[in-house]
């Protein structure tokens, strides 16, 4: 297997602060909950009730998964009367998101059928 130079995937050596926050980011991933609510962001912005729905789990922890995104940067917020309007920060995360979940995709398609 041919794997192309790291110089292509990321512009220069991370450091040990990029490895760091990309950890924390993968970690913050690493809730089906949170990426769940997440995936569904892609598709643009939602509140709670709607992301409630989205994810089948009740709405205090989506509150909770939520408030975490938030504080790490992962979403924004905007006030429309008194909903609370989430957003993905950019287009970034889409693009993690996606791939994971495409990887997933792979790993579930590679698995032996059994009768």
């Amino acid at each position: 297997m041919h794997l192309s130079p790291a110089h292509h995937a990321h512009p220069q050596t991370p450091g040990d602060e990029q490895f760091a926050l990309a950890a924390e980011l993968l970690a913050l991933l690493g809730d089906r909950t949170r990426l769940t609510l997440l995936h569904a962001l892609t598709g643009g912005e939602a509140d709670v009730t709607t992301l409630t729905e989205a994810c089948g789990a009740a709405r205090p922890a989506v509150s909770q998964h939520l408030a975490r995104l938030r504080l790490a940067g992962l979403v924004t917020t905007r006030k429309e009367g008194r909903r609370v309007i989430y957003a993905l920060r950019d287009g970034h995360l889409r693009r993690l998101v996606d791939e994971a979940l495409n990887v997933a995709d792979h790993r579930l398609s590679d698995r032996p059928v059994h009768d």
